[in-house]
């Protein structure tokens, strides 16, 4: 079994050094559907609801028999652990309901994760969600399968003080749309939703093995997140779709 990669690991705001980080691969993005507004709305509205439900349970907010706790917050967003781990099956699933970066005035921070992720973007109208990586996209593309390619375009991750300068390459999940990303453990990556309307259904295939090999008390996105900066950024950083004017 790989070491554990977290310095403290319960840790739930461990931030390392920017300065020295390398991306341990690249995240691969696949483009998978678009949708009429009014059926992309239902899709992320019901899932939205499932997150809002989680919150307002007390069940779900409390320790179960086996001391999970199944509504959590991120920093991207509320999550509801919908499916957990079992002996035998390592995997769970999370749904998260976005935070709006408009609402907020600030965008999540870039991060990594002690284990891989297989994470699903779907935007209802008038969203979009910009994803960053510190590495280039790898973006599926099959002829005649594969509804469109998103948005590309590089510029500096912002608020970088006593670190050199980073190039961050993004991309942009437009409105009404399903698109997949494979994030391998300890590849960077951000996510910004703008607009009221995106969800995300990601499965951590590994989770109880990231347990078990960063020898952390219990479940927790946040503990299992390493951050690249100290403080979130403001929403300028995070709200275009294109490159900045020069």
């Amino acid at each position: 079994m790989p070491e554990g990669m977290k310095i403290h690991p319960d840790d739930g705001n461990e931030v390392h050094d920017l300065a020295t980080f390398t991306d341990a691969g690249r995240n691969v993005v696949t483009p998978v559907a678009q949708f009429p507004p009014e059926v992309a709305q239902v899709v992320v509205e019901t899932f939205a609801a499932i997150v809002t439900r989680a919150k307002a349970s007390p069940a779900a907010c409390t320790p179960d028999e086996d001391g999970i706790v199944r509504s959590q917050t991120f920093e991207e967003g509320d999550v509801y652990m919908v499916e957990k781990p079992f002996d035998g099956y390592f995997a769970d699933r999370y749904i998260m309901d976005f935070y709006d970066v408009n609402e907020r005035g600030i965008c999540s921070r870039m991060h990594w994760h002690t284990g891989l992720r297989f994470v699903r973007m779907m935007t209802g109208p008038g969203t979009h969600i910009r994803v960053s990586s510190l590495s280039e996209f790898r973006v599926t593309e099959v002829p005649g399968v594969t509804p469109f390619l998103p948005e590309a375009f590089v510029d500096e991750l912002p608020d970088t003080t006593g670190a050199p300068n980073r190039v961050r390459h993004n991309l942009i999940v437009p409105p009404n749309s399903f698109v997949d990303m494979q994030i391998p453990r300890g590849v960077s990556h951000q996510f910004n939703a703008v607009g009221p309307h995106a969800v995300i259904d990601s499965v951590h295939p590994e989770e109880s093995l990231e347990v078990l090999r960063e020898q952390m008390s219990g479940y927790r996105m946040m503990a299992q997140t390493v951050f690249l900066a100290e403080e979130l950024p403001a929403a300028s950083t995070c709200l275009g779709t294109g490159p900045d004017p020069t």
